[in-house]
């Protein structure tokens, strides 16, 4: 259920018990709607879940593959999540540019692709990448971030 920010953990009772005490001070409660779409999701069928899961399979896939194949990007593949995380300083280095943050912005300027910079995350050399959305969009973005490096490269 991405972005609807639903989740549980199990663990150590310490460990949950922190974990509790800083959630109740950094985030707030789910709303009604979100509960009540939890509940639809583990009642329900669970087919949907599966279709979700194998378009995300899928999206990752494809983009990984053609992410690690533009210059200056390096990435492990996820095991879960819908994003990807890659390290992207050579690739700002490759184009000109002394920070991940500033060649970020650049891409968002001229390709209108936007990336998270990693520094938001603590880890300043990497982007995040989410492929919450259809897998023409990711292609397109794709498409537009190679068309910014082969522009830019020194």
């Amino acid at each position: 259920m991405t972005g609807w920010r639903i989740g549980y953990a199990a663990g150590d009772a310490t460990v949950i018990k922190a974990m509790t005490n800083l959630a109740s001070h950094s985030t707030s409660n789910p709303t009604s709607i979100a509960q009540y779409a939890t509940i639809a999701a583990y009642n329900g069928t669970q087919e949907p879940v599966e279709m979700m899961r194998q378009a995300f399979e899928e999206r990752l896939n494809v983009i990984h593959e053609k992410l690690i194949n533009i210059p200056g990007f390096s990435c492990l593949k996820p095991q879960g999540a819908f994003y990807l995380f890659p390290n992207a300083i050579e690739a700002a280095k490759l184009t000109g540019f002394d920070t991940v943050d500033a060649w970020v912005e650049a891409i968002l300027e001229e390709e209108k692709v936007a990336l998270v910079p990693g520094s938001g995350f603590g880890s300043p050399e990497n982007v995040r990448l989410s492929y919450a959305t259809s897998l023409d969009l990711l292609e397109k973005a794709l498409e537009r971030i190679q068309s910014f490096m082969t522009r830019h490269m020194k």
